[in-house]
């Protein structure tokens, strides 16, 4: 299960976010998003955590909404699956990538 971490710190390393994951079960694969594409590296304060089980998935999100890590209090839900809608309302949450595919929040 793919999950959405939000508002880290902007010092936090990928590392320190899967120690926070992996009480709670097997962690796949953990990603913290930056700008490299644009050449800053900057990041941008939200991930993603994929973990083995879903209900172990649940339970770390239940656990860690809310929890404050380096002063901030972080955001965790499920991550919503990609998109490859051509009909999208203009209102809709998320961005779109290059190959027109939305990519949900």
């Amino acid at each position: 299960m793919n999950i959405y971490v939000g508002n880290l710190p902007l010092e936090l390393t990928e590392n320190e976010l899967w120690q926070e994951f992996k009480p709670f079960g097997e962690v796949l694969s953990v990603t913290i998003m930056n700008d490299k594409y644009i050449g800053s590296g900057q990041m941008r304060g939200y991930g993603f955590v994929e973990m083995v089980s879903k209900s172990e998935a649940q339970i770390a999100i239940g656990k860690l909404t809310g929890k404050a890590i380096k002063g901030r209090v972080i955001n965790v839900v499920e991550a919503l699956p990609l998109s490859n809608a051509k009909n999208v309302p203009s209102r809709s949450v998320g961005r779109f990538s290059r190959n027109g595919r939305i990519r949900s929040y």
